[in-house]
């Protein structure tokens, strides 16, 4: 599939409009998405007939082109019960029937297993609101053993310490503007930006 194709078709899905500023929801445009994907495809992690699980799924924008891109399959796990049932009609629209799966589980409260899948996608909370909210995404990651790539706030420092002390291999490979929408009554301006950055974590 070309990269424009894949941002015309990812950027047609569902958001969610009452984004919840406490769990750090942000929309994932289609562009960023889709770039983001081609770049993970490139270092060979996003290979036909592959197993992802997104974690954080918000509305399935991910995870669905994964596997728009040749994955066998997708978990796409999300805390938020609106998103999850965005996240279903969105795939129902786009995939097809046991290509995906749509898990409402909360990281680090409800348990739930990452065996037999060969990467992870995620875009955790960065801890705008509350320091140290992507800590239970960081530990799931670490005991999956799983190759990972991750979106983060470009200025996050802790990752590759957090990471390389249980022996990872961490490579920050990119970096863009993520648009910031006045979503929430805290943003003064109608519109912004800040850079997100992006990491490739290799398990020992």
């Amino acid at each position: 599939m070309r990269l424009r194709k894949l941002a015309m078709s990812l950027s047609k899905l569902g958001v969610k409009e009452d984004l919840d500023a406490s769990m750090e929801q942000y929309v994932t445009p289609g562009d960023l998405a889709s770039r983001w994907l081609f770049d993970i495809q490139a270092f060979g992690d996003l290979s036909p007939g592959c197993r992802v699980a997104d974690l954080g799924a918000g509305n399935g924008i991910l995870g669905i082109g994964a596997v728009m891109m040749g994955a066998s399959f997708v978990k796409l796990v999300e805390a938020d019960q609106k998103l999850c049932d965005l996240a279903n009609a969105n795939a129902e629209g786009m995939l097809m029937s046991g290509k995906y799966e749509v898990s409402n589980k909360r990281i680090g409260k409800d348990n739930f297993h990452l065996e037999g899948y060969d990467l992870i996608i995620s875009n955790p909370p960065w801890g705008r609101q509350k320091e140290g909210a992507d800590s239970e995404f960081i530990e799931h990651i670490l005991a999956s053993k799983t190759i990972t790539h991750i979106m983060h706030s470009a200025n996050a420092k802790h990752l590759e310490k957090r990471f390389e002390d249980m022996n990872w291999d961490v490579e920050m490979y990119g970096e863009a503007d993520f648009p910031l929408p006045a979503s929430y009554s805290h943003h003064k301006m109608t519109r912004g930006v800040t850079r997100a950055g992006f990491w490739r974590l290799v398990p020992p």
